[in-house]
């Protein structure tokens, strides 16, 4: 079914429907290159917000010197977040799905906003745990609407490619976001970094609010006809591939500075910047994934597994020898993140007639997929096996991922017809 032309999924719709018809302006011509401003505006949304999620594990032992609690409390505030973006999306979805799209993106981002600076004006661990959960549902129910904005904003052919910069964000977050603000945190107090994500947040949500195109709700849009999409069997298989491929790369990314330090033996000093290309090879990841994933998704699905696959052993086996880890920690980014554009596009072609709820349980699944990484870690390691068998079971469920994403592209192909009978 994959080959050089764009092929039309055998449940999509009639063209106009992906995304919901009426959605948006017409997209630009498919020859174009450049992607639309708004795609770009929701990105550098995305970054800012996803900043916090990765800023509060570099500064957690500061906040939790400062509200006085345990480490161990203290990482409930990551939890709560996790926990907010898990089940916020869907719920959002729904209740948005009549709303302009335009309005939706800019609520949820001053809500974010909003949580974020009470918890820090409050500013006891209750205020924090709430306002943390509360900034997570907001940001799930942005994370959700942005990735169908995105690709209501471009022809069909590009749909994967807007998603990857769209979720580009995400990985600028982990590159830039979460050290710079750790940063600024040890300079002016842990609370210094948490501001610049509220004053960025803001400074995206005027953004979108002045120069995003506007939009408007689908003709008729249906909750029941959103959740009879979500009943397609080959969306709970992408779904699968989502969180399998998710948890395979962030279980080694997790305990990644603790194989550096304890077996790899790389000082303290550097271990961060080894963390760092992580990040960049994300990034490159989702470029490339952007490109290949319009034509071969299924291509760029089963690769980037295997590459995971591949990276974690690779990474494990030599985890002693720091020439050949640390160039694999940015394959292992690179690899893990060259599958998400394939991801968001596979949903939003499965789901093209109702693509809201499923867009939003697609970022639930990743979510989750990143929340479910401690409990195989936990019991390797309290069994007493070594950091390196936390890569192994990367390794392993990056190969389960592979057979659930061809599950998925024979599903799709059209059942040929029964051969006649001889008379």
């Amino acid at each position: 079914m994959e080959n050089h032309r764009h092929v039309v999924d055998v449940e999509a719709v009639p063209e106009g429907s992906a995304g919901g018809a009426g959605n948006a302006p017409a997209p630009a011509p498919a020859g174009g290159r450049a992607l639309p401003l708004g795609v770009y505006l929701l990105a550098f949304s995305l970054f800012a917000m996803g900043s916090a999620e990765f800023l509060l594990a570099g500064v957690l032992p500061a906040v939790a010197a400062d509200i006085d609690v345990s480490l161990a409390a203290a990482g409930g505030l990551i939890t709560a977040f996790a926990v907010g973006v898990v089940i916020g999306g869907p719920p959002f979805a729904v209740v948005s799905l009549r709303w302009p799209r335009r309005t939706a993106l800019v609520l949820t981002q001053v809500i974010f906003a909003a949580c974020v600076a009470a918890g820090l004006v409050i500013g006891s661990y209750p205020a924090l745990l709430v306002t943390r959960f509360a900034a997570g549902l907001a940001y799930a129910g942005f994370f959700a609407i942005a990735a169908t904005t995105a690709v209501s904003l471009v022809t069909p052919d590009r749909a994967a490619r807007a998603s990857g910069v769209v979720v580009s964000g995400l990985s600028l977050a982990m590159i830039l976001g979460g050290p710079a603000g750790t940063l600024i945190g040890y300079h002016v107090g842990w609370a210094g970094g948490f501001w610049l994500v509220v004053a960025l947040t803001l400074v995206a949500a005027l953004a979108v609010a002045v120069a995003m195109p506007r939009t408007a709700g689908g003709p008729e849009p249906s909750v029941r006809r959103e959740l009879r999409t979500l009943r397609r069997p080959r969306l709970w298989l992408v779904f699968a591939a989502t969180l399998l491929s998710t948890a395979s790369y962030m279980i080694t990314f997790n305990y990644l500075a603790e194989l550096l330090d304890r077996v790899t033996g790389i000082p303290d000093a550097w271990i961060a910047l080894v963390l760092m290309l992580f990040g960049v090879g994300a990034y490159l990841g989702l470029a490339i994934g952007g490109r290949v994933s319009d034509r071969w998704p299924h291509h760029a699905l089963v690769a980037g597994a295997a590459g995971i696959a591949v990276c974690s052993a690779l990474i494990a086996v030599l985890a002693r020898h720091a020439l050949a880890v640390v160039p694999l920690v940015l394959l292992l980014g690179v690899a893990g993140f060259v599958l998400n554009p394939a991801i968001y596009g596979r949903v939003f072609t499965i789901a093209s007639d109702a693509p809201t709820l499923a867009g939003a349980s697609v970022v639930s699944a990743f979510q989750l997929g990143i929340s479910l990484v401690p409990l195989p870690a936990g019991l390797a390691l309290n069994a007493g096996a070594s950091v390196t068998s936390v890569a192994w079971i990367g390794a392993v469920l990056a190969v389960l991922t592979i057979p659930v994403a061809l599950a998925e592209r024979a599903a799709g192909r059209p059942r040929p017809a029964a051969a006649a009978r001889p008379s």
